[in-house]
């Protein structure tokens, strides 16, 4: 291979930025494309899992155009479920992935996940999230299955095998842990930009850092994870994109890690230097073996070339870098077995796979007070009152990273809303279902009130919130259907704990549901009774932000301990 060869393996594009040219994915021998958050066939958010087959194997024919012939690795975010893809089964987001404390069930989660993103051709997945978020406040919360590093270790080792298969080969995915590391520990006030929190500093002794953000990473390496992705935030000042020792030492070296390690979104930007090819040069000689670039692939290859011609990047720095590339590339089978396997397509969003996420929202519910009120009784006669912002929005009950980056209100997707879901529980019986949507000042009474309600989507900092409290709307319709009904259920659809103690004290019942997906039924099945309540919380608490961070072990008194969840 020539040395402008090596470089455009390391180099990961975004699709869109060579979708009206795809002749430069062969003439710069690139290594790598992914779809961005909302960056679907034509460049355009969502896509059927055909159309976006058809699209990957249009790019994988243009790269084996190259003089050596190398196939792509496509990487995306199937962070909860292919939710890029309209149709795909959309599962809980990890936190309440992290409250049903089943690593069985992330497993069967995550091979699901892997049959729906090999249906679409895509082979590498940009998951999962072994965070461990400390501070409810982080936009990011919701990607990791709690605020201990034991429920990330064993959902992260549990969710790797369900991406990966006993080998990797042809039927699997190339799993990736992210971010490392700490993450989830860095400090209010120190995120990158605009950001308030996330990007930011985890400012901490080495001892706290292993002891808490490490370990997830030493189960993920025991689980063969094939990629692991740096972080964009700091430890203690320094770009983890740039910090040698925990990449070269710690990772690849202490931990034995063999994969590739992978930069984030145009995290190499954000690294200390006065150019590009000085940033980047940092973050190579650190341990960086791919780069997001994710928009100029020329001026990264360019700088590689050069940073190696000029003998501040070593060939052997670059070897190792390649080698780790395409050892994956063969792990994978892609040599012999470039184009997508249709035999999958078919089933993406299939009644199995979406049973499966039904299961999994059921027992992700935390059921936090009931005052002998569930669960109900579909056949009881009494009259049901269901309203709120959340209880007929699909993209609501999904949260960010699905269809688009941030997400979004409406039906983006296919699914079943929790009012739809109760219209099944009740149709033919002798209960009446009215929906009231957010219109809960009209005049209307009621045995029962349910209402759903809680945070709209977010992804990353653009959900770091230093107030956690919800919505005046939220608390008026919550409170509306409360007084007009005998007695009221409330549904906090969020990715994380938000400050309810009035909320709290109005409802008669009151459940954390987390960000269920695209299977509301789920949530209606502990309702009715279907299935016990037996979600268990995977993060402490506040009763105030006040107390934010708080932890368990901290000495601060909650509102709900770690573990928390009733049984009816």
């Amino acid at each position: 291979m020539t040395l402008e060869e090596k470089a455009g393996q390391m180099t990961q594009v975004n699709h869109t930025n060579v979708m009206d040219d795809k002749e430069a994915i062969a003439e710069y021998g690139l290594g790598s494309l992914l779809s961005g958050g909302g960056a679907g066939p034509g460049g355009e958010a969502g896509g059927t899992a055909a159309e976006w087959a058809d699209m990957y194997d249009e790019y994988q024919r243009a790269a084996m155009q190259s003089r050596l012939g190398i196939p792509l690795i496509y990487g995306v975010d199937a962070v909860h479920g292919h939710g890029n893809v309209v149709g795909a089964t959309v599962f809980p987001h990890n936190i309440g992935m992290g409250a049903t404390r089943n690593p069985k069930l992330v497993w069967r989660a995550q091979d699901i996940t892997r049959r729906e993103v090999l249906g679409t051709g895509i082979d590498w997945n940009f998951a999962p999230a072994v965070s461990v978020p400390r501070d409810d406040r982080w936009g990011r919360t919701y990607e990791g299955f709690g605020e201990v590093p034991r429920l990330a270790k064993k959902m992260g080792y549990a969710s790797i095998k369900g991406f990966q298969g006993h080998d990797l080969g042809s039927e699997g995915i190339a799993a990736t842990a992210k971010h490392y590391v700490a993450d989830g520990g860095t400090t209010w006030g120190t995120g990158e930009g605009d950001y308030e929190m996330d990007q930011g500093d985890a400012r901490m002794s080495e001892r706290e850092l292993r002891k808490i953000h490490l370990s997830p990473y030493r189960a993920a390496v025991r689980a063969d994870v094939a990629t692991v992705m740096a972080s964009f935030s700091s430890w203690n000042g320094l770009k983890m994109h740039q910090h040698e020792y925990l990449l070269d030492e710690v990772l690849k070296g202490e931990l034995g890690f063999e994969g590739v390690v992978i930069s984030d979104w145009a995290g190499v930007r954000q690294v200390e230097g006065d150019s590009y090819a000085e940033k980047l040069r940092k973050s190579i000689n650190a341990g960086l073996d791919m780069i997001m670039v994710p928009h100029d692939y020329e001026q990264n290859i360019d700088a590689i070339v050069s940073e190696v011609r000029a003998g501040r990047i070593s060939e052997e720095r670059i070897d190792d870098a390649v080698r780790r590339v395409l050892d994956l590339k063969f792990d994978q089978e892609l040599f012999d077995e470039p184009f997508t396997d249709r035999s999958y397509t078919g089933d993406v969003g299939s009644p199995e796979h979406r049973e499966t996420a039904r299961d999994a929202v059921a027992q992700s519910q935390v059921l936090l007070k009931n005052d002998d009120v569930l669960p109900l009784s579909p056949d009881s006669g009494k009259d049901i009152v269901v309203g709120g912002k959340t209880a007929d929005d699909l993209g609501y009950q999904m949260g960010g990273w699905s269809i688009t980056w941030q997400g979004s209100g409406g039906e983006t997707t296919e699914g079943t809303t929790f009012w739809e879901a109760v219209q099944q529980e009740t149709e033919g019986t002798d209960t009446n279902a009215q929906f009231v949507g957010t219109d809960t000042g009209q005049d209307y009474s009621g045995d029962i009130g349910i209402w759903v309600g809680g945070e709209t989507p977010y992804a990353e900092g653009v959900g770091d919130d230093g107030d956690l409290q919800l919505s005046q709307d939220d608390t008026k319709q919550l409170n509306d259907i409360c007084a007009k009904t005998e007695v009221c259920i409330a549904m906090l659809v969020s990715g994380r704990p938000l400050i309810i103690e009035e909320e709290l004290e109005t409802a008669d019942a009151f459940v954390a549901s987390w960000l269920p997906g695209t299977e509301g039924a789920g949530m209606t099945d502990v309702v009715f009774g279907h299935e016990r309540f037996s979600g268990r919380l995977p993060v402490t608490w506040p009763s105030s932000v006040d107390q934010e961070p708080i932890n368990r072990g901290d000495g601060q008194k909650p509102l709900f301990r770690l573990g928390y969840g009733l049984r009816h």
